[in-house]
């Protein structure tokens, strides 16, 4: 099959099946509580995942609970979550999104989310500080089960690379041009989104990408453009 045959839409759709068919299926529950993926989410930019849980739990045992973390004194705090990337940036961030949440909702829960629509929740999450789009969408499709896409780097990385989306694209542009060409079902969203992450992780890695063991490989721009012709002299 020529990769560029396909329209993005037809691409982004095949290779939505041929990744159904690669990885495991998975049933879309909530893994955390939403204060927790939000907290957690904030924490995680430029950050491993265990030195992201590291983070969070070393805060939460310090402070006790989110009113702790609101009133802690913001050395301490950042002290507290030092196993994250800009500690001392990420401590006041958290404390001025606990303060905008209690002082709209009376309480530190955004539990409230869940009825609203979300374009109006994507937008009242996105005036945090530290809260971005991938933050919002993640935390509203896995907690809330909206159907919105979450574009992290792994995601944005092999949809360019199969030509899902043009290579001038950004990330924050990526959400909505991948949400437009794939089911609106909050399911089929995520397993998306798990199903990239997985494969940007595994196999369509940053560095030396293993296109023998791709099952996106006859789709793939970067596989004919790039690979096939040997112009990838590092991989």
């Amino acid at each position: 099959m020529d990769a560029h045959t396909l329209t993005p839409p037809e691409k982004t759709l095949l290779t939505h099946q041929l990744l159904n068919g690669a990885y495991k299926r998975l049933t879309l529950d909530s893994r955390r509580s939403p204060m927790h993926e939000l907290i957690s989410t904030m924490l995680s930019h430029r950050t491993t995942h265990a030195d992201e849980e590291k983070a969070y739990h070393t805060m939460l045992e310090r402070f006790g609970d989110w009113e702790g973390v609101l009133n802690a004194d913001p050395g301490e705090l950042a002290d507290a979550i030092k196993t994250t990337r800009y500690p001392g940036q990420k401590a006041p961030q958290i404390q001025q999104t606990l303060r905008i949440i209690k002082e709209e909702q009376g309480e530190i829960s955004i539990d409230f989310l869940k009825d609203m629509p979300e374009d109006e929740a994507m937008a009242w999450l996105t005036r945090l500080p530290g809260v971005g789009l991938k933050t919002a969408t993640l935390l509203l499709l896995f907690n809330f089960k909206k159907p919105l896409l979450p574009v992290d780097t792994h995601v944005f990385r092999v949809s360019q690379r199969v030509g899902l989306i043009g290579a001038k694209v950004t990330a924050n542009k990526a959400h909505n041009l991948l949400l437009q060409m794939l089911p609106k079902d909050a399911v089929e969203l995520f397993n998306f989104h798990k199903h990239l992450f997985w494969h940007g992780q595994r196999v369509c890695t940053f560095f030396s990408p293993k296109c023998e063991a791709c099952v996106l490989r006859g789709i793939c721009n970067y596989f004919h453009d790039v690979r096939e012709k040997g112009i990838d002299q590092a991989a």
